[in-house]
């Protein structure tokens, strides 16, 4: 976590997420600082750490959730191959300037 940045409370499920699907689920973001411009998303697959899920950047102006699909060039849904895998979004707070964290959160879930 970046030095002196918020703690984000993030939650999600994936109760409305197709396996292997390219449509990002609905993130929850509470505790987002003041001065907050874009919330960063970043996802991985703790079962398989090198593949790339990807993420993506949103524009922040107060609200208490991304909504489903806002996260569309570059995110991979989850797609374990076999079995369960767990999943984690990973959510920054970034300044207007885009050069700060002020705040950092994360949620891992399983999936399916």
């Amino acid at each position: 976590m970046a030095p002196n940045a918020a703690k984000l409370d993030v939650d999600f499920d994936w109760s409305k997420t197709s396996r292997c699907g390219t449509e990002s689920p609905e993130i929850r973001v509470r505790n987002v600082p003041v001065g907050t411009k874009t919330l960063a998303v970043k996802l991985v697959d703790f079962d398989a750490a090198n593949w790339n899920h990807g993420g993506g950047e949103v524009a922040y102006a107060g609200q208490a959730a991304i909504p489903p699909g806002a996260l569309k060039a570059g995110y991979n849904g989850p797609c374990p191959p076999g079995g369960v895998h767990t999943y984690e979004f990973t959510v920054e707070a970034i300044n207007d300037k885009g050069d700060l964290i002020l705040g950092e959160g994360k949620k891992a879930v399983k999936f399916p």
